[in-house]
């Protein structure tokens, strides 16, 4: 067996186990991207945020018609934004007793559902975006809230609605709800070092020269060595031409 045979089958044995891994972990990512998601633009509480809720493909090889997505219970409202190929809807329920909001307002009614309907079916292999405007519920830090979507296809549908057991992932069920995790809300910043006023800053400050001041200064001083430096010099040549003399 030559050399060049032996590093084949020796580069063979390492690189294998590498290439299965990677085959391991581009099937698992292909298998969480088929669920309907929810990525979104900020998770802090009481923030206002863009859920971006994607559908990667149809039921089957059936195209997606309907998708309706449900708020969960802690927000009272959404806004749809727009999309060329879907027509908006938003289904509203009322509420048993008035709810405050943080605010100190309250609402009779929520907006329980908003439901998008397909002017040309969403092919199969084809995905979509939709994008809801929401308001994050400051009392929910550590939260996970889920918004069930119920996918209608030409032939059949896909109920986007189980929720996972309490430490379970969310690849634990086949028909996964997307989902948002509410995070702490980021602290306000109190530093108004900023701002001081002329009234408030340091006396010694108004003797200070301005960098433009210091360098128009430093200027005029190099211009006026650079004279005296010519002026030296043409006396000494006037010097040493007199003593030739």
């Amino acid at each position: 067996m030559n050399t060049l045979t032996t590093r084949i089958r020796r580069a063979s044995r390492v690189l294998a186990p590498a290439a299965l891994a990677g085959g391991l972990v581009l099937a698992a990512a292909g298998a969480a991207s088929a669920h309907v998601g929810i990525t979104p633009s900020s998770t802090d509480a009481g923030a206002s945020s863009l859920l971006t809720i994607a559908v990667p493909h149809g039921c089957g090889d059936s195209p997606t018609t309907k998708v309706a997505i449900s708020l969960p219970a802690e927000l009272v409202d959404a806004q749809p934004t727009v999309n060329a190929n879907w027509t908006v809807e938003k289904v509203t329920q009322k509420l048993d007793s008035p709810q405050k909001l943080a605010d100190g307002s309250s609402v009779t009614q929520r907006t329980s559902q908003v439901v998008y309907t397909a002017k040309t079916p969403l092919d199969s292999h084809l995905r979509d975006t939709f994008v809801l405007s929401v308001k994050l519920p400051a009392d929910a830090a550590g939260k996970t809230l889920y918004f069930p979507t119920l996918q209608t296809c030409e032939q059949g549908s896909t109920d986007w609605k189980e929720i996972p057991a309490e430490g379970a992932g969310h690849d634990s069920v086949k028909s996964p709800a997307p989902s948002v995790t509410v995070t702490a809300a980021k602290a306000a910043s109190t530093d108004h070092s900023g701002h001081a006023s002329a009234d408030t800053a340091d006396p010694a400050s108004a003797t200070t020269p301005t960098a433009a001041e210091g360098g128009a200064a430093a200027g005029w001083a190099g211009l006026g060595a650079g004279l005296a430096g010519l002026v030296l010099g043409g006396i000494a040549l006037f010097r040493t031409r007199a003593r030739k003399a």
